[in-house]
């Protein structure tokens, strides 16, 4: 996956650690070998995606793809989403929610903020796996700006 010719990196923002090598080993079977960096609590995401002074400097010039889960330690997702999307150089970065939580006016919430998918974690295994390897293929054919 590629955007100006350039490898985007995945971010993994996933504490919940058997989620998180599903999510990277059914990314890897669709084919998608791009860095994936984990994390599991919001602040470390924020450090890596905004920087330590939350200004996003760090990010001018990086091609990443965020993938978020809304249930974290230690603040909401949908914090890191408004924190991600209300900053002038990472409010274009592509934002997929992936979590357990299907109440609908989250949902919508997630998608106001600016989220550009939201995929409800199926809690079946196989239908999980699934899911996230589609993920994977929609990722391999996917354009970022």
């Amino acid at each position: 996956m590629k955007a100006a010719g350039k490898e985007v990196t995945i971010v993994m923002i996933e504490d919940d650690e058997g989620h998180a090598r599903l999510i990277e080993k059914n990314v890897r079977r669709a084919g998608v070998n791009n860095d994936i960096v984990p994390f599991t609590n919001g602040n470390a995401a924020l450090d890596y995606i905004l920087g330590p002074d939350r200004s996003g400097d760090v990010s001018q010039g990086r091609y990443l793809l965020i993938l978020l889960d809304l249930n974290l330690p230690d603040m909401s997702g949908i914090d890191i989403l408004e924190k991600v999307k209300s900053n002038q150089h990472t409010k274009r970065l592509p934002v997929v929610i992936l979590t357990t939580t299907d109440d609908e006016r989250e949902i919508q919430r997630c998608y106001d903020l600016g989220a550009n998918v939201y995929i409800t974690k199926p809690v079946e295994y196989d239908s999980f796996a699934n899911a996230i390897r589609q993920l994977g293929l929609f990722f391999s054919v996917m354009q970022i700006p």
